[in-house]
């Protein structure tokens, strides 16, 4: 992977590079995912403290309640950023107003 981000660099085509650039990332994070699974926080004085998928888990209620908070925020959320978005749309322009 290193090596062909280095590549495609040196012959000035920056889309490969950043796409390999990305893999190379995202390999790696796998890579770890796969090495300490099932283990997400180590315990450095006792290994009986580390903290895995199965006893960090949240409970269902917990669970259920994030998914009503998730259901009703993400569309607040998306509707805010749109509305932004098309707020502040077009190319700004400066004049002798502007600071």
């Amino acid at each position: 992977m290193t090596f062909n981000i280095l590549r495609e660099i040196s012959k000035k085509r920056p889309g490969p590079a950043f796409a390999s650039s990305c893999c190379a990332l995202v390999l790696h994070l796998l890579l770890f995912g796969a090495v300490v699974y099932p283990t997400l926080v180590f315990s450095t004085p006792n290994h009986a403290y580390d903290l895995n998928i199965y006893n960090s888990a949240s409970t269902e209620k917990t669970l259920g309640f994030m998914f009503v908070v998730a259901i009703i925020g993400v569309p607040i959320v998306l509707t805010y950023t749109i509305t932004v978005y098309y707020i502040f749309r077009g190319k700004v322009v400066l004049t002798e107003e502007s600071y």
